[in-house]
C-alpha cells in the first residue's frame, strides 16, 4: 500500500513537472525563477517608497498606471515585431534593459536623490520593455517545448514559477526595507536579471521558425485584429481578462494603505499580504500543472473568475490580519487559475503565424487594463475609502464570470474543431 502512495506520488511530481525534461526550458525555468524574485522585490519596494514619500493613494494609483499604460499602448505594434523577430534574440535584449533600469533606480535610491517624478519616468521605461518583452516571452515558451501536448504543463508551470517567487519577494522585500530601506531590494533585481540572461545565453538548438514573406506593418497589424478578436473564443476570453484586470487588479496598488491605515501595519504587514497572495497563485498554479489535458479548462476560468471576486468582496469587509491573509490567498488562488487557463486555451488555438500578435492582446488585457485599473482604484480609494473600492471591483469580476459562463457552450462548439485538428480530443463530447 505504501509503495503504491509513493508510485502514485512520484507520477503525481513526474506529471507536473513534466515540461522541465526539455532542456531550454529547464534552462528557462531556473534562470526566469531567481529573476522574478527580485522583480517582485522591487514592485514591493516601488510601492512602499512611493507611499512614504506621498502619502497618497492617488499617487499608487498614478505610478502603476505610468508602468503599465506602455505595454497597454505598444503591445499591439509589439506583437506585429515580436512575430518578425527572432524571438529568442528579443528576449536578451528586453532583459538587458531591465537590468539597467533596476541598476539606474538603485542608485538614485542608495544615494538619496531619489524623486517622484524619477520614479514615474523608470517606471515609464520599464512598461515600454515590457511591451515587448511579454508577447516575446510568452511566445518563446513554444520553441522551447519540443512536445506541443506539453505546452499547457509549461505555461502553468511558468505562473508556479511567477507566483513561488510572488511568495519569496515581497516577504523578503518587506524585511529588507524596514531593516535597511528599499534601496537594496532595486540593488538587488538588478543582479537577478543576470540568471536569465545567462540562461537564455546557454540553450541550444532552438528551432528555427520558417521565414514568411510579411505584409506592410499596418496590414499585419489588422490582420492579427481582426483575427483576434474576428473569432468569438479568443474575443470572448480577451474581454472577461481585460474586465478582471481593470476592475480586479487595482487592489494591489491599494495594499499598502490596507496594510497601514486598514490594518494598522507597516512594511512587513505588506509583505506578508503579498506573499499571501503568492501562496494562493502558487497553489492555483501548481493545481493546473497537475493537470494532463486542457479540456475543462472553460468551466475552471468560470470558477477562478468567481472565486477572485469573492475573495475581493470578503477582503473588503475585513479588519483582521489573519483573515485578511486567507482571503488574499485566495484572491491569488482565483486570479492565477484564471489567467493562466486563459494563456492556455489561447495558446491552444491560435495560429501559429499569428501567435505574437495574439499573445500582444493578451498582455494588453491582462497588463495593459491594469494600469487604468490602478488608476481608477487609486482615484476611487482617494474618494470612497480603500474598502468600497475593493468591494466593487470584486462585484465587478463576479459578474463578469456569470457573463462568461452563459457564452462557454456556444464557444466551446467553436473551438472544439481546432481540438479535433489537432487532436487534443478525439470525438470527446466536450471541451
Amino acid at each position: 500500500m505504501r509503495m503504491n502512495r509513493a508510485a502514485r506520488a512520484q507520477d503525481g511530481l513526474k506529471t507536473i513537472f513534466r515540461s522541465l525534461s526539455h532542456r531550454n526550458y529547464r534552462l528557462f525555468f531556473g534562470g526566469q525563477g531567481l529573476s522574478l524574485i527580485g522583480t517582485w522585490m522591487q514592485q514591493i519596494a516601488i510601492s512602499w517608497l512611493v507611499y512614504r514619500l506621498t502619502g497618497s493613494a492617488l499617487m499608487l494609483g498614478v505610478v502603476g498606471f505610468s508602468s503599465r499604460i506602455p505595454t497597454f499602448l505598444l503591445a499591439p505594434a509589439a506583437g506585429v515585431l515580436v512575430d518578425r523577430w527572432n524571438r529568442h534574440r528579443t528576449l536578451v535584449v528586453t532583459q538587458t534593459l531591465s537590468m539597467i533600469q533596476a541598476v539606474i533606480l538603485a542608485t538614485l535610491v542608495l544615494t538619496g536623490s531619489i524623486q517622484i517624478w524619477q520614479i514615474i519616468f523608470l517606471t515609464v521605461i520599464l512598461g515600454i520593455i515590457n511591451a515587448f518583452d511579454v508577447p516575446a516571452r510568452q511566445s518563446f515558451v513554444v520553441d522551447m517545448i519540443g512536445r506541443r501536448q506539453d505546452l499547457g504543463n509549461a505555461i502553468a508551470l511558468n505562473s508556479s514559477m511567477v507566483n513561488g517567487a510572488r511568495l519569496v519577494g515581497p516577504s523578503l522585500a518587506g524585511i529588507l526595507i524596514a531593516v535597511v530601506g528599499e534601496g537594496l531590494c532595486f540593488l538587488i533585481n538588478a543582479v537577478s536579471f543576470l540568471a536569465v540572461i545567462m540562461s537564455l545565453l546557454a540553450m541550444k538548438d532552438i528551432p528555427k521558425r520558417p521565414k514568411a514573406l510579411h505584409a506592410h506593418f499596418l496590414r499585419g497589424l489588422k490582420d492579427g485584429f481582426s483575427y483576434a478578436f474576428g473569432f468569438a473564443p479568443i474575443r470572448s476570453l480577451l474581454l472577461l481578462l481585460a474586465l478582471v484586470s481593470l476592475m480586479g487588479m487595482g487592489y494591489m496598488v491599494l495594499m499598502p494603505v490596507f496594510a497601514k491605515d486598514i490594518l494598522h501595519g507597516g512594511p512587513n504587514t505588506f509583505g506578508f499580504l503579498m506573499g499571501a497572495t503568492g501562496v494562493g497563485a502558487l497553489s492555483g498554479a501548481l493545481f493546473l500543472a497537475s493537470r494532463k489535458t486542457v479540456i475543462g479548462l472553460g468551466r475552471l476560468i468560470v470558477v477562478s473568475s468567481g472565486i477572485f471576486g469573492a475573495g475581493l468582496v470578503c477582503l473588503s469587509f475585513t479588519r483582521i490580519f489573519v483573515l485578511s491573509l486567507i482571503f488574499m490567498t485566495v484572491i491569488g488562488f482565483g486570479m492565477m487559475v484564471q489567467m493562466a487557463s486563459t494563456n492556455t486555451v489561447i495558446q491552444t488555438i491560435v495560429d501559429e503565424d499569428k501567435r505574437g500578435r495574439v499573445m500582444s492582446f493578451y498582455a494588453m488585457s491582462f497588463m495593459g487594463m491594469t494600469p487604468f485599473g490602478s488608476l481608477l482604484a487609486g482615484s476611487l480609494a482617494h474618494t470612497i475609502g480603500v474598502p468600497y473600492t475593493v468591494a466593487i471591483g470584486g462585484t465587478c469580476c463576479l459578474v463578469g464570470s456569470l457573463m462568461f459562463a452563459r457564452k462557454l457552450p456556444g464557444l466551446r462548439l467553436l473551438i472544439r474543431p481546432i481540438y479535433l485538428e489537432k487532436g487534443v480530443i478525439r470525438g470527446d463530447p466536450a471541451q
